[in-house]
């Protein structure tokens, strides 16, 4: 298995230094505890990817071949309490484990790609009190449903951690979403700038476009579309954060008489467009509207105009189990979110407008790089994330987002693309 060089993560992020902790990791397991470990060990067992090594109160347990190219991972469990989580919410209660400092691991990403290379035989810890579970998150889950108002609440639970903290681990460009990287030389800033340009590129943008952005991030499109084509951009978010940001450096460009920033969920949008854009929004969107949200796109884009997406997708293998279930990034990092694949795209676009599809990039491994370094330039900003009030727990649930996710697109458990249509002329 080829990764990049682990991330350095200080050891108080994980609880290890402190006396709760220690006590904690000394305290041996109860019978149900021992139960329940033995029929986590029983399963993994037939590890048959990569090997893993657990080492809890009770000793080393060793599961896989240490010769496997999938490679090898280690499991520290502090608290016994993580065998009674994997029992009632499976794998989701592996990483809420996590959150609570009941086991660490010095190698995350290596870990989470082993467990993801066997998820079919993993999966079966998901059933029982793991399914009732999420079948009732899943209910719970109705509340953050994207509606005007849903989609403004779930926006805000995540950007209102402020613009100050996601500056601290994004380049300059303020790009929250996969980079381009084109040489293994490339910095992050470079790969943002990559990753603009050929988005700009692909829209075959000119001065007398009037480009349509929906989702405006913190302005970096925008301003280089604008800046380095001549174009006009229209651009909306409905996050009040990233507003206020893209404001300031609109009104401090040379470009702000071409820039229009709006406030506006894309279904109130009114107009005809050029070209359109969005980039990695689509996953705001949610199952219920993905057919209304291309519906929209295909409303806003003139005859003959083009339309590029840049969208997080769940495979196809893994769609149905997916929909039917609630992960960790929905219950903690973006509440109603939900990736489409890539053929449930093609058929709301089929159903419901006249676009052609021209082309698709994969950039999954791309991804996986810009997680990396965000992941190192959270780590490296610790001591100052730490000065801004956050708890060790938000750290660990950062730190298990980053490593999730980049495990996730090496190991294309879930994928990135660049997706391009054009509007015929002509019915």
């Amino acid at each position: 298995m080829t990764s990049a060089n682990p991330v350095t993560v200080p050891s108080r992020t994980h609880g290890n230094r402190n006396a709760d902790a220690i006590s904690r990791k000394n305290r041996r397991t109860n019978w149900l505890e021992r139960k329940l470990s033995s029929l986590l060990m029983r399963r993994l067992s037939e590890l048959r990817n990569g090997s893993l090594t657990i080492h809890d109160s009770d000793g080393s347990h060793r599961f896989g071949s240490t010769q496997d190219e999938a490679g090898s991972a280690v499991m520290a469990v502090h608290d016994p309490r993580f065998y009674r989580r994997i029992a009632t919410s499976g794998s989701l209660g592996a990483a809420e484990s996590f959150l609570n400092g009941e086991w660490t691991s010095p190698d995350l990403v290596t870990l989470l790609r082993i467990l993801s290379r066997n998820a079919d035989t993993l999966r079966r810890t998901d059933g029982g009190l793991p399914s009732l579970a999420n079948r009732l998150l899943k209910l719970a889950a109705r509340a953050c449903r994207n509606t005007r108002s849903g989609s403004r609440r779930n926006i805000a639970a995540h950007y209102d951690l402020g613009n100050e903290f996601f500056e601290l681990f994004l380049d300059e460009t303020m790009m929250y979403s996969s980079a381009v990287f084109k040489t293994p030389d490339d910095t992050l800033e470079q790969a943002s700038q990559n990753k603009l340009e050929r988005i700009c590129q692909r829209l075959q943008l000119q001065p007398s476009d009037h480009l349509l952005e929906i989702g405006t991030g913190w302005g970096g499109l925008a301003l280089h579309a604008a800046q380095n084509y001549g174009c006009r951009v229209t651009t909306t978010t409905i996050s009040p954060k990233q507003h206020d940001h893209a404001a300031r450096l609109v009104a401090a460009s040379d470009s702000r008489e071409a820039i229009s920033l709006l406030r506006e969920d894309y279904r109130d949008l009114r107009g005809e467009f050029d070209k359109l854009v969005s980039i990695e929004m689509i996953e705001a969107v949610g199952q219920e509207f993905l057919e209304l949200y291309f519906q929209t796109c295909h409303r806003l884009v003139k005859p003959g105009g083009r339309m590029v997406i840049q969208a997080i997708v769940m495979p196809s293998a893994r769609y149905e189990q997916y929909a039917r279930s609630i992960d960790f990034i929905q219950k903690y990092i973006f509440p109603g979110g939900f990736l489409p694949s890539l053929s449930r795209i093609e058929q709301a676009v089929e159903r419901c407008t006249a676009f052609q599809m021209v082309d698709s990039e994969d950039l999954s491994d791309s991804y996986a790089r810009t997680l990396h370094e965000w992941r190192a330039r959270f780590f490296n900003q610790i001591d100052r994330i730490r000065e801004m009030g956050f708890s060790e727990t938000f750290i660990r649930t950062w730190d298990y987002y980053f490593s999730y996710c980049e495990a996730a697109f090496l190991e294309r458990a879930v994928q990135v693309f660049q997706l391009e249509w054009i509007k015929p002329t002509e019915p």
